[in-house]
Formats: C-alpha cells, structure tokens, sequence
C-alpha cells in the first residue's frame, strides 16, 4: 500500500529497492508448529526440517513461530517467537458466564487484535512460511490455543504480508464441529503448496472441501531425520531380551468423538496382562513416552502392574526419565521389538529397524502401519485385546528378520522420497522473491 505522506516517485523507488534487496539476501524462512520440548514426536519433526532446510538452503535465515519460543530458540539456535500470545484471565472475571462474557469484550478483543499485530510484525519480513505437521489440522482439542484458529490466523496473514505459505508434509483430523472444517479449510486454501504425510489425511481434506488435483504425498518428516542422530544398536550385555512398551496418556477426542475412560481403563489391564506374559517368556520390559504429558501414566501403569501381578523383580522394569528426541532414540536401540501408542514412538521404532506393533489411537497410525507393509500388527486402541496382542507378538517373533529387512527398505524409500521434497522445496526458496505461485 502507497503512504500518502511520501511522495508517489519516491515511494515507488523504495518499493523497487526492497525487492531488490530481497532477491540478492538469503531467503527468510518462518517454521509454524507446536515446538518446544514437550511432545518429542513434534521435536522430531522440527528437527528433520531446520536440518534439511539447512542443508538445501545455506545462509537462510529462520524463525520459528511456537508454543514455548524460549525453548525452542535455546534448543536450536533460531529466533523464536510465540504462536498465540499471553492469555489474560483475571479472577475478577472468571466463574459466571456474564463474567466470562465481559473478559471477552474488556480483554479477549483487544489483546486479540494486538495479536494479530505482533503477527504482522512477524511474518512482513519473512520469505515463506512453512506449517510442519504438529497436529495442527484438527478440532478434538477446540478450535482456539492447540486448536485450528492458530493456523488460520497465520496463514491469513501470511498471504496478506505476500508471505509464501507451505504446508509440508501434514496431517489432519479428526475434524468434528463446521466451524472447524470452515477454518480448515480456509486455511489450507490459501496455501502455495500442500503435501500430506498419508492418502487418509489428503481423503480427509478433500471431504471437507479442499482442492486436492495438485497436492502430493510424502512420508512423515521425521523420516528425513540426519543419519548422525540415529544410535546405534544397544544390545550388549543384557541378561534378557527387551520389549519397548510406549504408552501414552488418554487420547481423549483426538481417539473418538464420545471418548470414555473405560477406554482407557481397559487399556492399561490390556497392557499389564501382556507385560505379565511377556515376564513369562523372559522378556524385560522398558517403558518408553512420546509426550512429558504421558510421565504419569507410567507411574499408573506400574502401580498396577504391581497390584495385578503382586511381587515380581521391578529390575524387569526399566523406567528412565527423557527430555529429549536423542534420549527418546537412545532408549528404543536398547530394545529388540517395540509395542507402542502414540505415532511417533513407532515411527522412530522402525527408522530403527526394529519390529513394530502399533496400539492404534488414530488414523495415522493405520495408515503409516499399512504403507510400511505391516498392517497386520496394528489394534485398534478402542478394541485393545491382550489374547490378540500376544499372537501378534508371536508372529512378530517369528517374522523379526524378514520384518527388519521390510522396514529397513521401506524407510530407505522415505528418505529418498522426502530428499526429493526438500529438493522442489529448496529450488524455490533459493528462486526469486516468491512473487509468484509455488511451481514444485
């Protein structure tokens, strides 16, 4: 937009200049997620990508939009600023619903709009802006703060600052509510790319009306991690075989639209009465999470492990605290198979080569079991059967090798695939001041 107070010569001068310094700078590159150390599988992700960008890209320089920016920054050597802002709830105005009504008017409104500033002054210098994964694509946990107004937001803004705007290598779903699917879909239809970490989450986009005759699929971007990252193998000096069990805290509605926590309940018996199997077969057992959120249920798990079972060598049960994605692969390459719930734990599992069963919590597991050729060793969370689990296990036994080389090929397969988005990817970051529509 012209400022009137500049003289019109002038103003179109300056506007040439900047886009010429534009093209002669490294491009300036903005990573939209729910970053921080807190979920290790969005760590991953992130760390795939400012790795890859990295390599593809030298000398750009990045900025990554988060949840906990401090963290993030201090972790990975970027600039970092906060996705949704401070959310003031004072005590005066919270309880009756005229309370929380006038908390709306008097400092909901206001602090918003001074949001979507802040965001402006982000995103007007910035390149691109590419949304990572990070379960941003869906309303189980409400439409604000994890919800899908965040990406909207942004991605508004993004095209109103002339922002390129990518989604790599997304998911999405469940979706319930309309006003959920309207911000969806808003939002990824004023994207210049589009790509999708599974055919169900482009079927699911697609069905809430998004045009997908040009979108791509590629693998999750946790399989692009840097080979220097991987362990390897810690299998020495054990007295037995050892079986990761990832568990994972009640997926809520993220798992089933009524959620119960029968559900749950009958998940960790389900579990106990396979890790008491397991005992007898001379297995150990380590205890892996995917999520800080999911430390208590390892303290459930094992206290009823312990009432069920009675005494038993909790030596059998290895419990290590993490804090990390490096900690989390550490701890996988000491065991021979994994039994594992949330997505990323099994998807680091097999970029380990290790047997998997996946306890199945949403679609993205079925889908990334099935595309790796191992759709036979997947349960559904909501039917969890113990008797069924064991079979699997023995099956899994059985199979460990052939399963191994299936994995190790499949992976192998990703890796490439993902090198060639990054490569589209690179082009084009590297290319002009993005003043056209994405060409990958």
């Amino acid at each position: 937009m012209l400022d009137p107070c500049v003289e019109p010569r002038r103003q179109f001068s300056k506007d040439a200049t900047d886009v010429r310094e534009r093209k002669d700078r490294e491009p300036r590159i903005g990573f939209f997620g729910h970053f921080g150390q807190i979920n290790f599988g969005n760590e991953s992700t992130l760390q795939a990508m400012l790795y890859n960008i990295r390599r593809c890209v030298p000398g750009a320089e990045l900025t990554c939009i988060c949840t906990n920016p401090e963290v993030t920054a201090t972790s990975y050597g970027v600039d970092a600023v906060q996705m949704n802002g401070v959310f003031l709830k004072p005590q005066w105005l919270q309880g009756d619903p005229l309370s929380r009504t006038l908390r709306k008017i008097i400092i909901g409104i206001p602090s918003e709009v001074f949001r979507w500033y802040k965001a402006v002054c982000t995103l007007k210098d910035l390149d691109a802006l590419i949304v990572v994964g990070t379960g941003l694509l869906t309303d189980a946990y409400g439409l604000v703060s994890w919800g899908p107004y965040s990406v909207f937001k942004w991605s508004v803004i993004a095209r109103a600052c002339r922002c390129k705007l990518l989604f790599v290598s997304v998911g999405a779903g469940p979706i319930y509510g309309p006003l959920g699917r309207w911000l969806i879909r808003a939002a990824l239809s004023l994207a210049d790319f589009r790509s999708y970490r599974d055919l169900a989450t482009m079927q699911c986009v697609r069905g809430i009306g998004v045009r997908t005759s040009h979108d791509r699929v590629y693998p999750d971007l946790a399989f692009s991690l840097p080979e220097n990252v991987m362990p390897h193998d810690d299998l020495q000096k054990r007295r037995r075989p050892v079986v990761g069990l990832g568990l994972m805290q009640y997926a809520g509605r993220l798992s089933a639209e009524s959620p119960s926590d029968a559900v749950y309940r009958a998940y960790l018996e389900n579990l106990v009465r396979f890790v008491g199997w397991l005992f007898g077969r001379g297995y150990d057992v380590r205890l892996l999470i995917g999520d800080i959120f999911d430390r208590p249920v390892t303290r459930e798990f094992k206290s009823l492990l312990r009432e069920r079972l009675g005494s038993y060598d909790e030596e059998r049960v290895i419990d290590e605290p993490i804090g990390s994605v490096e900690q989390l692969l550490s701890q996988i390459a000491t065991t021979d198979a994994v039994v594992a719930t949330r997505f990323h734990n099994v998807l680091l599992a097999l970029m380990l080569k290790r047997p998997v069963i996946s306890i199945s919590f949403h679609q993205k597991c079925v889908s990334l079991m099935r595309e790796m050729g191992l759709a036979e060793y997947c349960q559904n969370i909501n039917q969890l059967d113990a008797e069924r689990l064991m079979e699997q296990f023995c099956e899994l036994e059985e199979n460990a090798d052939e399963l191994r080389r299936v994995i190790g090929q499949k992976t192998d397969e990703y890796r490439s695939a993902l090198d060639e988005q990054y490569g589209a990817i690179g082009r084009e970051l590297r290319g002009s001041r993005l003043g056209a529509r994405c060409s990958i």
